[in-house]
């Protein structure tokens, strides 16, 4: 694990390392299902076969000298936060924390198959405004980012100098990038998070900068399916 001196004379703290992980597939994505928090099941077989692979790398690489591990409150994400966790050592485990979980599309709505909402709804027609309501009763994609910066600037406040590991969810990634790139919520590109990719940032140093040190890194699945096969309808 790793240690800082943030007390040395004449030395600044190191900068804070965030690295976010997918979780892997989950019951929800495979069964097509509107999963919030509520109604998540966990992980497919997939999702923890992606898990053990992830953690089995991270075990033989030591390339994550975490010192804290991180999760939302979904149990797809919980789930992978205990299956990699023994490959960290002796990391500090702070779960979980409800601001770093997916998109909340409220409780009317958590449970619905995607089939089901479209045939109550329609399809979205939100021609990329964050402040349309996608899910009726839920979060706007503007409450979302808003939610999710709040919980990367309480890791940056909390854990400073630290290297933070969060299980936590492909719109949360997306969100993080967004804040640190300083691009618009929504619009200009596409990101494709992969199941447990890792994800890696360095806060800003004395420089003021936010670096990208990793996007989708996800080597560890190479041989396995791309996702759990559905039946035909």
């Amino acid at each position: 694990m790793a240690t800082h001196d943030s007390t040395a004379a004449g030395r600044q703290p190191d900068p804070t390392r965030i690295t976010l992980i997918r979780h892997g597939e989950s019951n929800v994505t495979v069964g097509r299902i509107i999963g919030g928090h509520r109604t998540c099941s966990g992980l497919s077989e997939l999702g923890r076969r992606q898990s053990v692979r992830l953690a089995a790398r991270l075990d033989e690489t030591q390339e994550i000298d975490a010192d804290v591990l991180l999760s939302s409150h979904f149990a797809r994400a919980i789930e992978t936060a205990d299956i990699i966790r023994p490959a960290l050592g002796a990391v500090e485990v702070d779960a979980p924390w409800p601001e770093f979980g997916e998109h909340d599309p409220g409780p009317d709505i958590d449970g619905t198959t995607f089939e089901a909402y479209v045939e109550r709804f329609g399809t979205p027609d939100w021609n990329g405004d964050p402040t349309v309501e996608i899910f009726p009763g839920g979060e706007t994609t503007a409450d979302f980012h808003a939610r999710v910066g709040r919980a990367l600037d309480r890791v940056i406040e909390t854990y400073t100098g630290r290297h933070v590991v969060v299980a936590c969810h492909g719109g949360v990634v997306d969100a993080v990038f967004r804040s640190v790139v300083g691009v618009p919520s929504t619009g200009g590109f596409v990101l494709n998070t992969l199941n447990t990719s890792l994800t890696e940032f360095r806060a800003p140093g004395a420089d003021g900068a936010w670096r990208v040190v990793r996007y989708n890194d996800a080597a560890h699945l190479a041989g396995l399916p791309e996702a759990t096969e559905r039946s035909a309808r």
